[in-house]
């Protein structure tokens, strides 16, 4: 029997992944970020209507470590990042695997606009000479990158008004074949300052009741990370819980217990942001891939 060619063409991308991982520990070893692991196997997940975690037993995989890691802010860490497998049910695409890699990082007194200037710093680190090759398109990532409001892409970019969006619950899909289809290419940009609507974990805005501190990355247009300065109110989260969970269930899926540790150390949380990062579709675009099966040794459909 022959080796398997689909693993051997993928050797130069895999070390060179390899290479990308050891960059990232080291920006944040620079930056004195604690590394820290919590479990991958939990009680429940953060409700949100669009995500499915996967069951084990009678708990669930981690949709993402957010909750753990904010518990342990609230315990007085100041300086967190994580690199771990995360689970959501049902997500397969050229850009979504259903286990896939996160890298998550959070910051004690620090809110979303000091997180933009960290992802800028990430990418310069591991890319000096400021810019990606990816796909026929040069990406200049010469900072500041550029912040479009949701309002704004809205306005420019979608055939609906953000108010008829939110109004018949088509947000999301206007965002996906609307928007980010029209957002520039051939440099980073954040869209920022999500409707309370979709606020899930993050702070409303003191100035603007009617927006979250809340941005998405996007670079060659491909959506890279969500960030947000994180809710401190047990329950005002609590109701904000409540909410989504009432949703998914009308939606007849799968009920989650309520995260109620969570939620009790949730009142010791002092100011902080937090950002989730897709490390497979950083990976692509460091590697000029154009699915995210290249980027990883094994795909569901191999195993």
């Amino acid at each position: 029997m022959e080796p398997n060619w689909q693993l051997i063409r993928k050797r130069e991308t895999l070390e060179k992944r390899a290479r990308i991982m050891q960059q990232i520990r080291a920006f944040f070893i620079q930056q004195q970020f604690l590394e820290i692991e919590t479990p991958h196997r939990i009680p429940t997940n953060a409700p949100e209507l669009h995500i499915d975690a996967v069951q084990s037993a009678d708990w669930f995989l981690q949709t993402s470590p957010e909750l753990c890691m904010k518990r342990l802010l609230a315990a007085g860490y100041d300086k967190l990042y994580q690199i771990c497998r995360c689970w959501r049910d049902g997500e397969r695409s050229k850009t979504h695997l259903p286990e896939y890699t996160m890298l998550e990082w959070y910051r004690s007194n620090y809110d979303y606009q000091q997180l933009m200037c960290d992802c800028e710093a990430l990418l310069l680190h591991l890319l000096p000479d400021r810019q990606i090759n990816w796909q026929g398109t040069t990406i200049d990532l010469s900072s500041p990158w550029q912040r479009i409001t949701v309002a704004e892409a809205f306005s420019s970019f979608s055939s609906t008004s953000l108010s008829e969006a939110l109004r018949t619950d088509e947000f999301d899909v206007i965002i996906a074949l609307e928007i980010e289809p029209k957002l520039p290419r051939n440099q980073p940009v954040f869209l920022t300052e999500y409707p309370t609507e979709h606020a899930s974990l993050a702070r409303i805005k003191p100035d603007n009741p009617m927006v979250a501190e809340r941005f998405e990355l996007y670079i060659g247009g491909m959506e890279l990370a969500n960030a947000f300065s994180e809710l401190t109110d047990p329950e005002e989260q609590k109701r904000r819980f409540t909410n989504e969970e009432s949703q998914r269930q009308k939606a007849g899926k799968t009920p989650y217990p309520s995260p109620d540790l969570f939620l009790q150390e949730l009142a010791t949380l002092p100011p902080a942001a937090g950002i989730a990062l897709g490390i497979d579709r950083l990976i692509m675009l460091l590697c000029n891939q154009s699915s995210i099966d290249e980027v990883v040794g094994f795909t569901p459909e191999q195993l």
